[in-house]
């Protein structure tokens, strides 16, 4: 088989058991790999009110048929499950280089499902696999396990590994993939923990097969000019990170700020992509066979570590009223070790500053006591004080005080480091993702604020809907092959279609893929439905609605209500956002279940 290894890794920790299936030929032309099958297996294999962290609920990890090959990018992976923060059907993708080994071990994919009753990890490589015990680690930092893991084993594995923020639930726990690139959000973290599983290490080497390797050169030739002749791709991200939109998507007006009760922050400057370089910088680096090199190793007067991104930055700076640069690295070295979602964690406590401020809580803190923060976030981690009712996230945390208006989040997930009412078709975008609010699910930051492909009125409500889903779609394809989402600054479809055709032999074209991203998102869409998602799940905070931004976005609220109406009828579903017959149809899905 042609880019595919078509072999998949079940393990059951129930019963202390792997084996490997055969995936069906037409599965992975239809669904490609990385989040299109991850999706397809969990709607396949689980109930969609199953509880999130019960042994019913499964991990999926899966590569690409691009994966391992000479095409830029193609290092990442990506798990699927159902999230314990949301109760949505869910993905998270990841850098790094063990989505490119697990390839090379042999394995499209690996299902994890069941529960061990003592802590275990997992060890894959070319010849076998093994659940073998991981009491030890247990209870033990990310940056213990990165030094340790190895020790047992011969040769050199690729590692996923689990906090104690995995292990003991928190709901917006991370996976850390060797301690320098994260499978956040949603909680996939916890969902490993409930499992017991507190790591995977992967060995293998073995090639990707290439269908038309004449072909598949010059494509992947012309793939590489386009990214050095791109300057976002060439000179801006290798330079200063994804941290180089802080100044710019501040003198938008649109940068969170305390909380989202602002929408330019007085001191962005220092906590810039540019201040970032200056200041604490060590070098950058790179994914496996990534040219762009956004990576930031960074040391601070205290620490060293990897990053802060943008997104850290927005909801663990100005989010929480921080200037100072310093202090967001080590908030963000400190969520690394312990496993946190950083931007989850920002909005966690961004929510509760406000609250404490107002007097809802009873609890010494401001926006901008960076001294107070690192303390709760351990708090947090270890389920501490405090930390018991934070770790839930903010929408149950704000709810149990009756003051739900305080959590920036849709359907559970909090906003990125983007304001809706400075970036109108984001926030669009935020409401209709599948797995709450998203700035990956249809990269509209492209046309309303870079001008890629094109510059559009960024406050405009009206006539978004198309453009979103055409990026919506096309997104779901670059999940699933997996592909970083940085190369769609310089690429479109046609090139991936190209690609694509040439290492597996089966001919794709631009629409062929983006039917392929329609089905996904649709069928994501459905399992939603059925675990009891709505229409009224589909929204923003009061606050977006109703009270302006600042700068720029001044006179601006969110308008949502046109927008979805729009974007339903754009999506040929009905006026409650659940897809009609003729729709299910156009994609093949005929005759299944939709529990409305």
């Amino acid at each position: 088989m042609y880019g595919w290894t078509g072999k998949l890794l079940r393990v059951n920790l129930t019963e202390n058991t792997t084996n490997t299936e055969n995936i069906p030929k037409e599965v992975l032309e239809d669904y490609i790999g990385g989040r299109g099958l991850g999706t397809k297996i969990i709607y396949d294999e689980i109930k969609s009110k199953v509880d999130p962290l019960s042994p019913e609920n499964k991990l999926v990890f899966a590569v690409g048929p691009l994966t391992k090959t000479k095409v830029p990018t193609s290092g990442r992976m990506s798990l699927s499950t159902k999230s314990p923060l949301t109760g949505t059907i869910f993905d998270s993708n990841a850098g790094g280089f063990w989505g490119a080994v697990l390839k090379g071990a042999g394995y499209d994919v690996v299902v994890i499902e069941g529960q061990s009753e003592t802590p275990v990890r997992l060890v894959i490589d070319e010849e076998n696999s093994k659940i073998k015990d991981a009491s030890k680690l247990w209870g033990k930092g990310i940056k213990f396990i990165d030094k340790n893991l190895n020790e047992e084993e011969e040769g050199s594995y690729q590692n996923l590994m689990i906090g104690p923020a995995g292990e003991n639930q928190v709901k917006f726990a991370s996976i850390s993939v060797n301690g320098k690139r994260s499978l956040g959000r949603g909680g996939v973290g916890a969902v490993m923990g409930a499992k017991k599983l507190k790591a995977i290490s992967v060995s293998g080497n073995k090639k990707v097969e290439i269908a038309d390797k004449e072909q598949f050169d010059f494509v992947n030739y012309e793939l590489k000019k386009w990214i050095k002749a791109n300057p976002l791709t060439s000179e801006a991200m290798p330079k200063f990170g994804t941290s180089m939109l802080v100044n710019l998507v501040n003198e938008a007006g649109a940068l969170p700020t305390r909380n989202f009760t602002e929408t330019q922050f007085e001191m962005a400057e220092n906590i810039s992509g540019e201040m970032l370089t200056d200041k604490i910088l060590q070098k950058n680096s790179g994914c496996y066979n990534c040219p762009i090199r956004c990576e930031r190793r960074t040391k601070t007067k205290n620490e060293e570590g990897h990053g802060p991104e943008y997104e850290t930055v927005g909801l663990m700076g100005s989010n929480l009223g921080v200037g100072d640069i310093e202090a967001v690295a080590e908030f963000n070295y400190l969520c690394n070790d312990l496993g946190l979602d950083t931007i989850t964690t920002g909005g966690t406590l961004s929510c509760f500053m406000e609250m404490a401020e107002k007097g809802i809580v009873e609890y010494d803190i401001s926006f901008g006591e960076a001294d107070k923060i690192k303390n709760l976030i351990e708090k947090i981690a270890l389920r501490e004080g405090i930390g018991e009712e934070l770790a839930r996230g903010p929408r149950e945390f704000a709810h149990s005080y009756d003051a739900g208006e305080f959590a920036m989040e849709v359907k559970g997930l909090v906003l990125p480091a983007y304001d809706p009412r400075g970036l109108k078709g984001r926030g669009l975008g935020y409401i209709t993702s599948n797995r709450g609010a998203c700035h990956l699910r249809g990269n509209m930051l492209g046309p309303e604020l870079l001008g890629v492909p094109k510059m559009i009125d960024r406050f405009q409500p009206k006539g978004k809907s198309g453009l979103l889903i055409n990026q919506q779609n096309f997104v779901a394809i670059i999940d699933s092959l997996v592909l970083c989402q940085f190369l769609t600054f310089a690429v479109g479809e046609e090139f991936i279609a190209r690609v694509l055709s040439a290492v597996t032999g089966v001919e794709k074209t631009q629409q062929d893929l983006l039917d392929m991203g329609e089905r996904i998102w649709n069928i994501e869409r459905i399992f939603n439905l059925n675990a009891g998602f709505r229409r009224e799940d589909d929204r923003l905070p009061q606050r977006f609605l109703k009270e302006t931004g600042s700068g720029p976005a001044s006179n601006q609220v969110f308008e949502q209500e046109v927008m979805l109406d729009e974007y339903y009828r754009s999506r040929g579903w009905n006026n409650q956002g659940v897809p009609t017959e003729e729709k299910l149809k156009d994609l093949g899905l005929e005759g299944i279940d939709i529990d409305v």
